[in-house]
């Protein structure tokens, strides 16, 4: 049995911070999970698709995280316990139906975990998720740790339902991704089957309804502001002595605000909100009266900052509230010790200790993000590079592949979010001469592509869209997708065919290639980019690793570099991207132990130098 569930109640675990929420879920009688994989929320879901089968409950790994919440809110709206996970722009697409499930309110317990990502570690953005709270009127819960994880997690399902609404966990890459010691409860089995009890004048959000189901939503905050005042999830932490100044925090931001004070050893109260919204205002006032200055330290937007400064006005304090607004901190990135070291003392004029000097460590040498070797994709890529010789516009998604964006193929002119490929790949196309070619992840395309592609046949845009088919939602883990053969044990799954998506949205040509045939690549894209409207190419291999797990490329044979038959005109490492391949001292080579075999080098090189190890 895995040990998220096997771990014996007040025994104590090494847990991710996203473990540590799964664990949470189980413990809460969660019935339903749903995702859609996203770093740095997808250890979440993995965790419980394995465990699913044993702990009794259902999962799945959604086609998108608007029908991830949608089931969620099926499942809540009935009278059982709901997570829904994803990272921080998922909630853009899952926002219509979250802020509508806010004025409806729940049944069960319904918890949304949003894993924000300061400093774009994996994003193409690091839009801070409190805001979504605000915007909801739903409450928000801040874990700082993977024991907070756990704890915020059962105490949010215990708070949804005592207001009836869905909570907002809110976590950030730094506490998704720690470590740490988890000391876990008890699993309880929850209930698993309800039924739906039907209520249209609450359930059913036509005009009427809505008005008035925002009345009460609107009282539900204020029910919820009170608990967040007297909530054991808010507490002042003294740092030596405490004294006349204060913090306020959240999240990792306490973190460093605790390692910051204890570095520059000041006497001083850290306010962590851990329930911080809405806004405790009466513990705000109470802590902003027993200080002459706050410093509000937290990540992102200054979303505590601006409503402590509201607060502060409105009640007529004197205390001085220090944050972003006076330049202390910055509204972009992440934070850490230093820069918070820095900004205290900048806010409240001390200096620093005298401190000896650290000892200088010779920089990590760095690894710019590539393709795997074998990976499907560089052969596609070089491809489309040697069938335009780089003469089109490219339109590029969210996925491995993004990583075209690079040298030797430069395929990525335009990227925005999920799906958007198809989408401005139209634009691009009515105003451009060049010809205009879309990538696209088989993932990615089921997720939000396909609306795309039909306004593409509807209103006559003319591009070719490379569909990249690795059979696996390769970039965050090897989820499963609807056009996967397998899914989480606990339930059977149906693959969807994209060829039949395609055809179904109108499509009249297209065609399947193997990207590791590469002659038939170049040709099929030069085809393609002639027919006269939309045209697709579906470049269809498994992800290399995958293979490369499950033993399917041991009938590949590894290639070597015939040294006496190569010219040394760095075909393979100046036009071909593989870690395998490397050039020292003018002489390439491939490495035998990277090598997956796939054999597109061979066909790359215009000497027939490189060659199958026998």
């Amino acid at each position: 049995m895995d040990r998220i569930l096997e771990a014996a109640p007040g025994s104590k675990v090494l847990l991710l911070g996203n473990e540590a929420i799964a664990r949470a879920a189980l413990e809460a009688g969660v019935a339903v999970a749903t995702t859609y994989p996203g770093t740095p929320a997808s250890e979440i879901g993995d965790t419980l698709a394995r465990v699913a089968k044993d702990a009794g409950i259902y999962f799945e790994y959604s086609a998108n995280e608007m029908v991830a919440t949608e089931v969620a809110i099926g499942a809540a709206a009935s009278g059982v316990r709901a997570l829904v996970s994803m990272k921080h722009v998922g909630v853009n697409v899952a926002a219509d139906a979250l802020l509508t499930f806010a004025y409806t309110g729940t049944r069960g317990g319904f918890v949304l975990v949003t894993a924000d990502d300061p400093s774009c570690h994996s994003s193409q953005n690091e839009q801070d998720n409190r805001y979504y709270a605000l915007l909801a009127g739903i409450p928000l819960l801040e874990p700082s740790s993977p024991q907070e994880c756990l704890e915020m997690t059962r105490q949010a399902f215990d708070i949804s339902e005592k207001l009836e609404l869905p909570v907002l966990l809110r976590t950030t890459t730094r506490i998704s991704h720690v470590r740490g010691p988890v000391v876990v409860g008890e699993v309880k089995p929850g209930l698993k089957k309800k039924e739906f009890v039907k209520d249209p004048t609450r359930f059913v959000t036509v005009p009427a309804v809505a008005r008035s189901r925002h009345l009460v939503l609107l009282q539900k905050l204020v029910e919820a502001e009170g608990l967040a005042n007297i909530s054991p999830l808010n507490k002042v932490v003294k740092i030596g002595i405490g004294g006349k100044l204060g913090i306020v925090a959240s999240s990792a931001a306490f973190n460093y605000s605790v390692d910051a004070a204890t570095y520059l050893k000041l006497d001083i109260d850290i306010l962590k909100l851990g329930f911080s919204h809405p806004l405790p205002s009466r513990l705000i006032v109470e802590f902003l009266k027993d200080h002459d200055a706050v410093a509000v330290v937290e990540e992102l937007e200054p979303v505590l900052e601006t409503a402590i400064r509201a607060v502060a006005q409105r009640e007529g304090l004197e205390t001085r509230v220090l944050g972003k607004a006076d330049g202390i901190l910055s509204r972009a990135h992440e934070l850490d010790q230093a820069i918070v070291s820095a900004a205290l003392v900048n806010a409240f004029g001390l200096r620093l200790p005298e401190l000896t000097p650290a000892p200088q460590i010779p920089p990590v040498p760095v690894r710019p993000p590539v393709l795997c070797a074998g990976c499907p994709h560089s052969a596609t890529y070089y491809a489309v590079s040697k069938a335009t010789n780089k003469k089109a516009v490219f339109a590029s998604d969210i996925g491995c592949y993004t990583l075209g964006l690079g040298k030797p193929y430069e395929a990525a002119d335009l990227l925005v979010c999920m799906g958007s490929s198809v989408g401005t790949a139209g634009g691009l196309a009515k105003v451009n001469d060049q010809p205009v070619i879309a990538f696209i992840g088989d993932s990615t395309f089921f997720h939000a592509g396909i609306p795309g592609l039909i306004n593409a046949v509807h209103n006559g845009h003319k591009f070719l869209l490379m569909i990249l088919d690795n059979r696996t939602t390769a970039m965050t883990g090897h989820q499963p997708h609807p056009g996967s053969e397998k899914g989480p044990t606990c339930c059977d799954i149906t693959s969807v065919s994209i060829e039949e998506v395609v055809t179904g949205c109108g499509v009249k040509w297209l065609k399947v290639v193997d990207p590791y045939d590469v002659k038939t690549t170049i040709d099929s894209v030069k085809e393609g980019m002639a027919q006269p409207g939309i045209s697709v190419i579906i470049s269809r291999r498994e992800c290399a690793l995958i293979a490369k797990r499950d033993e399917k490329g041991a009938i590949l044979g590894k290639r070597f570099i015939d040294q006496d038959a190569c010219k040394k005109c760095r075909t393979c490492v100046d036009r071909f991207q593989c870690p395998a391949i490397s050039s020292l001292d003018k002489v390439q080579s491939i490495d035998d132990v990277l090598c997956a075999g796939c054999g597109v080098c061979e066909q790359v090189c215009p000497y027939k130098a490189i060659k199958e190890a026998k």
